[in-house]
């Protein structure tokens, strides 16, 4: 579908009836799957075969709400989360190890610089932050161990905003993953990877969801990236559940009408 306008793929992008034959969405609210066979359960695990095995790796709820999401931010693939913060962290702990260092906006939400000078710190990562707009600043920052640039754009709650395709250039050059929040803008207004970003972070508890219904988060980049934020997420378990992925997947029909209003 990717020829297709945004507002028809916010409609028709990323789900497959069941026999019923359902207009919305179904809700798959359980914790596990059957199998017809040990050898299909074993297939499964080793994943030589396709197919759900339990809540906490796939279910076909938020895999519709993964596909949408992805078709709407021209991503390769995606991973749902239970918040925004779950979706950085996740990414964070994908994409860097012991030693490395990260590069990071001073003007991201609150919790996220609580979340770098906390927990992420104690993974023996240093953090280094520079004004998000100031692309001198971003090309100074950066040393040999530096592996990640993280940024909000607009910022939350300032507003403040950075040439993503500018700053994509420095990160290029330097063999550096930049990972943009569009929680802000949402895909209805930005598209960051287009712009030049690697991956895509998302708090679909706020506009996506738009009606502070649940908590949502999403990471969105290549096949390769989101593998490794996946695997993360199936042992570490923030994952996101079927019932809220419906309300954002409900969010994401009206996302673009919504955006314009305001």
């Amino acid at each position: 579908m990717k020829d297709l306008k945004f507002d028809t793929k916010a409609i028709r992008e990323g789900y497959r009836t069941t026999q019923e034959q359902e207009h919305s969405e179904a809700i798959f609210l359980t914790s596990s799957f059957v199998f017809d066979s040990a050898e299909q359960a074993a297939n499964r695990f080793s994943k030589e075969e396709p197919g759900n095995i339990y809540a906490r790796f796939t279910n076909p709820t938020v895999d519709a709400f993964e596909k949408k999401l992805a078709a709407l931010e021209d991503a390769d693939a995606c991973v749902a989360t239970s918040s925004g913060m779950a979706a950085i962290f996740a990414s964070i702990m994908a994409l860097v190890e012991s030693g490395d260092h990260i590069v990071a906006s001073r003007n991201m939400f609150g919790t996220s610089i609580v979340l770098l000078n906390t927990i992420v710190s104690k993974f023996n990562v240093d953090i280094s932050y520079v004004d998000l707009g100031d692309l001198s600043q971003w090309q100074d920052a950066v040393q040999d161990n530096t592996k990640l640039f993280l940024l909000e754009t607009p910022s939350n709650p300032l507003g403040e905003v950075v040439d993503i395709t500018a700053l994509s250039k420095i990160s290029k050059a330097n063999n550096i993953l930049l990972a943009v929040d569009n929680a802000i803008l949402s895909p209805a207004l930005q598209n960051p990877i287009k712009l030049g970003a690697d991956v895509v972070i998302h708090s679909a508890t706020k506009y996506i969801d738009g009606q502070g219904r649940c908590l949502a988060g999403a990471v969105l980049a290549s096949e390769a990236i989101i593998e490794k934020v996946s695997a993360f997420t199936r042992s570490t378990g923030p994952s996101l559940s079927a019932f809220n992925a419906w309300i954002v997947l409900k969010g994401l029909d009206t996302l673009s009408l919504r955006m314009k209003a305001h």
